[in-house]
C-alpha cells in the first residue's frame, strides 16, 4: 500500500499543502473567507442529499438547520457585496454518500471564485495551483501536476468512448437509441439527463486516461447547473478534472442573469422536493443578489481530501485523514 507511514506524517503533509493553497491566493489578491456550516436554506441541486439539524431556544421552539454541502451559498452573498474574488477552505457534508476510498460524507473543499474570470481562465489558474503545489508531490505523481492538462471537450468523450456524438444526438428519443445500442439498461421514464449521466457513468468517465491529467469540458445544458450557457450551441461553461481517472474539481462560468438563477431555482427546488430523502428550505429571493453590480466570476470547487490523496501518492481517502 503507498501512502503515509503514519497520521501525523499525513497531518503534516496536509498542513503544508493548505499553507501553500494559502500563500497561492493570498498573493493574488483573493480574500480568504470563514462562512458558516450551517444554514436555513441551500441551493436546491437534485442531485445531492443533504444532512439536517434542528435549532432549539428557551422556549421549546424548534427551527431546521442544514450542513452546507459547499459553501457556494454563503460565498455568492460575499460576491453580491463587492467582496472581489475570494477563496475558502473548509469542511463540507454530503448524506448518501457510499464511504469508500475516494468518498466520505464530510470531506474538505477549497472553493474559490475570481472576478473577471471565465471557465477557461480557471483552467490557467488552476494549473498554476498545480505547478505551485508540485514541489510538494511524490515522484510518481509529479506529472500529474506538472505536465499539460489533457483538455478534452464532452462531445469528443462521447464520440471516443460511446461511438455518438452528444452535440448531434442528446434528444430524449436519440439517447433512448443509444442507451439501447449501447446495451444499457433503461426504463421508460428515464429523462435526458437521467439517460447522459447513466452513459457517461458507464462507459465515458471510467475510460477517460489515467496516465495523465484530464479536463473534461463544455457539459450539455440539458443538465441544470448554475454555469452559464454558451450561445447558439448545446453546451454551458463548465469543466471537471481527473486526476489517474478520479475526479478532483468541478468549475463554472457562473451564471450571473437573475431571471436563469431564478429559473433553476424554481426547477431544482421542485425536483428536490419530489425526489429528495431529506428536503430542504430555498431561498427563493436568492435570484435577487445578482444585480447589475454583481461581477462577471468563474468559480472552482476541489476536493482536497482526493488532491491530497493524489499529491502524496496515497491509495485511499483513508491514508490522508487524522480519524479515517
Amino acid at each position: 500500500m503507498r501512502g503515509f507511514a503514519d497520521s501525523w506524517e499525513a497531518a503534516r503533509f496536509r498542513s503544508r499543502v493548505y499553507r501553500r493553497i494559502r500563500t497561492f491566493f493570498l498573493d493574488r489578491g483573493y480574500l480568504e473567507t470563514e462562512t458558516p456550516l450551517l444554514s436555513p436554506d441551500l441551493i436546491p441541486e437534485s442531485a445531492i442529499e443533504i444532512f439536517k439539524t434542528e435549532k432549539w431556544d428557551f422556549s421549546g421552539r424548534t427551527s431546521e438547520l442544514f450542513l452546507v454541502p459547499s459553501p457556494e451559498i454563503w460565498m455568492k452573498k460575499l460576491l453580491s457585496r463587492g467582496s472581489g474574488s475570494l477563496f475558502q477552505i473548509g469542511k463540507c457534508f454530503r448524506n448518501s454518500e457510499q464511504s469508500g476510498r475516494i468518498h466520505r460524507n464530510e470531506f474538505s473543499m477549497l472553493e474559490w471564485y475570481g472576478v473577471n474570470l471565465d471557465y477557461r481562465d480557471n483552467i490557467i489558474l488552476t494549473g498554476e495551483l498545480f505547478q505551485e503545489l508540485s514541489s510538494l508531490t511524490r515522484h510518481e505523481t509529479r506529472h500529474y501536476f506538472t505536465d499539460p492538462f489533457l483538455i478534452l471537450s464532452m462531445d469528443e468523450a462521447f464520440r471516443q468512448y460511446a461511438g455518438f456524438s452528444l452535440g448531434a444526438r442528446n434528444s430524449l428519443g436519440e439517447l433512448k437509441h443509444e442507451a439501447d445500442r449501447l446495451g444499457l439498461p433503461r426504463e421508460e421514464s428515464d429523462d435526458r439527463e437521467t439517460l447522459f449521466n447513466r452513459i457517461f457513468l458507464s462507459l465515458v468517465e471510467p475510460a477517460l486516461p489515467r496516465d495523465q491529467t484530464v479536463v473534461l469540458i463544455d457539459y450539455p445544458a440539458f443538465v441544470p447547473t448554475l454555469a452559464r450557457k454558451i450561445e447558439g450551441t448545446p453546451w454551458c461553461e463548465r469543466w471537471e478534472m481527473y486526476i489517474g481517472g478520479i475526479e478532483i474539481c468541478n468549475c463554472y462560468t457562473e451564471e450571473t442573469d437573475k431571471e436563469k438563477v431564478g429559473a433553476y431555482y424554481e426547477g431544482e427546488a421542485a425536483e428536490k422536493n419530489r425526489t429528495a430523502l431529506v428536503p430542504h428550505r430555498t431561498d427563493r429571493g436568492f435570484a435577487a443578489l445578482f444585480h447589475k453590480d454583481y461581477p462577471a466570476v468563474s468559480g472552482n470547487a476541489v476536493g482536497l481530501d482526493r488532491l491530497i490523496m493524489a499529491l502524496s501518492g496515497a491509495d485511499s481517502i483513508d491514508q490522508v485523514l487524522l480519524f479515517p
